[in-house]
């Protein structure tokens, strides 16, 4: 049973399209380290109270995540009676039965000992916030006060931790200070370097690597077994080891809009009519996930210029013409290190975009002009 069926409820924020939800996903491909690191700190008794989940989005940090809160909570309370059978033997694995209660309640969002912090819902506005708002993190406090009577183990997964505002990360900060007993705090980071440094250096890091090809199909296979097995070619580049993005690559057109990005500078001149299409098919809220895609797949852009300036365009290739356009705007590695630079900006360009809720529009102009202005420099 690879799939815990439940019903779903308003747009999830830490939930890749139609995929199912990382709560309802058993199955984790390709992280076996990560797993064997994590049950070996639980069975020597050396369980860290928080965990930083690092590695890029849609590689099963948030399905890890789950399957080590279920795991934790389906455990015997530490320090609780043996039992008429004696100890139970030592897990070798983070495997939980879906049948489990524990499994069945965490599915459906009703296990009291699990707190889940994510970008809340507004339902006046239908819209989910755009950051995790300190409001949220309070919460967490009151999970703490109100279930602390028990004694027993207590989950708490934030997705992702870098969402989080200023002030939210400040109150998250102070459980990470002061945990209580017997509590364990798994944090999804996918840019962790935007995180406050003293929530970073309060956690064990528990990096996550890109899927292989072979595990990135079955994780594939397993969030759409009726989609169709081939990929069309340049997706596996594309989605650099992540199912997540495989997923929003596919379900949104990502190799069409990447294309019309790569035919932005297929000339010494900016294509200004493309550039106008590319920034008017962001517009509405209908077209939302056009615009985070497009977002993501500049971000995907900056990455490999930068990185062809090191080592040369990345193999494969997205699309035919996309090594020689590479070479053409980062020739070396002092054009990798202004790329790597406009790339960390554009990041931070827009999260706070996001979070003001500027014009899609107007964003994703000033970017391609931001890069236009770069590639001048090197082409």
């Amino acid at each position: 049973m690879a799939v815990i069926e439940a019903d779903e409820a308003p747009p999830e924020p830490d939930r890749a399209g139609d995929a199912p939800h990382p709560r309802n996903t058993v199955r984790l491909f390709g992280q076996a380290a990560a797993e064997a690191a994590f049950l070996d700190a639980f069975t020597s008794d050396r369980l860290h109270h928080g965990w930083l989940l690092t590695g890029p989005r849609g590689i099963g940090k948030a399905t890890f995540a789950w399957r080590a809160a279920r795991f934790l909570l389906s455990q015997p309370t530490p320090g609780g009676d043996a039992g008429l059978f004696g100890a139970p033997p030592t897990p070798t694995s983070l495997e939980t039965d879906p049948d489990h209660p524990v499994a069945r309640r965490m599915a459906a969002l009703s296990e009291p000992s699990h707190f889940l912090l994510r970008r809340p819902w507004n339902a006046k506005t239908k819209k989910l916030s755009a950051e995790i708002t300190v409001d949220a993190t309070r919460a967490l406090h009151n999970f703490f006060h109100m279930s602390a009577s028990d004694g027993g183990r207590r989950t708490v997964i934030v997705d992702a931790a870098d969402e989080l505002n200023t002030s939210a990360a400040n109150a998250l900060l102070k459980a990470l200070e002061e945990p209580p007993a017997n509590t364990t705090l798994f944090l999804i980071a996918h840019q962790p370097a935007r995180l406050l440094p003293t929530i970073r250096s309060r956690c064990r890091a528990l990096p996550f690597m890109p899927l292989s090809e072979d595990d990135l199909t079955q994780a594939l296979h397993q969030a759409a077994p009726d989609a169709d097995t081939t990929r069309p070619p340049g997706l596996n580049a594309l989605a650099n080891g992540s199912v997540g993005t495989a997923l929003r690559m596919t379900s949104g057109g990502g190799l069409d809009i990447y294309a019309r990005l790569l035919s932005l500078w297929a000339r010494p001149t900016l294509d200004r009519q493309t550039a106008l299409k590319c920034a008017d098919a962001c517009v509405g809220a209908a077209n939302a996930e056009t615009y985070a895609l497009t977002t993501e797949l500049i971000a995907i852009f900056l990455a490999r210029l930068a990185r062809t300036g090191l080592t040369g365009p990345p193999n494969p290739p997205v699309a035919e013409n996309e090594p020689q356009i590479l070479a053409r705007l980062a020739p070396h590695d002092v054009a990798a290190r202004s790329w790597a630079t406009l790339s960390a900006t554009h990041s931070a360009r827009i999260a706070h975009a996001r979070a003001v809720n500027l014009d899609p529009a107007a964003v994703i102009l000033d970017t391609l002009h931001a890069i236009d202005t770069e590639a001048r420099r090197w082409a």
